[in-house]
């Protein structure tokens, strides 16, 4: 690969860190090339997108952005190394992982390191925690209907009373007539 080769394809990779917040950088040596395609199929089917680059171009391609992800060259950036890039769901390469896992995958694709909106997470114990996070429109959800649940009480309590109201409303005033 020529140095005018190199150059382009850290800009590639340093274009598609700043395009994709979350990424995961994982270990799929030992699969066989039948497994690694079904991880393939996985990723597209979920919409994220599996690429194998050199360690000392991603390495690179980081030092490029305005996050410090230097806590990733002597642990993460070592080895067969995979990206694993999410738009806009920071939890979806970790399920992928899980999923290709329980069907047959073994241990493998290990995860070597994740930055999710820049935090980093560092070692496959942390693909059970980055599995379970919940993504921004879950959160958003969650957060509205925290918001809703007591204007509902509220509207509910009045609904049931309408009737109990009018009741007692209608007893009061029929008490002073009589």
């Amino acid at each position: 690969m020529t140095k005018q080769e190199k150059t382009e394809v850290i800009g590639e990779i340093a274009q598609r860190f700043s395009e994709n917040k979350n990424f995961y950088f994982a270990n799929a040596s030992g699969l066989s090339v039948a497994e690694i395609n079904d991880f393939r199929r996985i990723c597209f089917e979920k919409g994220v997108e599996y690429n194998v680059y050199k360690n000392t171009l991603i390495k690179k391609a980081l030092e490029t952005l305005d996050t410090d992800y230097s806590s990733f060259d002597d642990t993460v950036l070592k080895g067969f190394t995979g990206i694993i890039f999410s738009k806009e769901n920071g939890n979806l390469p970790a399920k992928v992982i899980k999923q290709f896992r329980k069907a047959g995958g073994g241990d493998k694709p290990i995860l070597k390191g994740a930055s999710i909106d820049t935090d980093l997470f560092i070692g496959n114990d942390q693909l059970d925690a980055l599995s379970k996070l919940k993504s921004k429109f879950e959160l958003i959800g969650d957060v509205i209907m925290l918001l809703q649940s007591p204007v509902k009480n509220v509207i509910s309590a009045l609904q049931s009373g309408q009737n109990n109201l009018a009741g007692v409303l209608k007893t009061l005033s029929e008490r002073e007539e009589a």
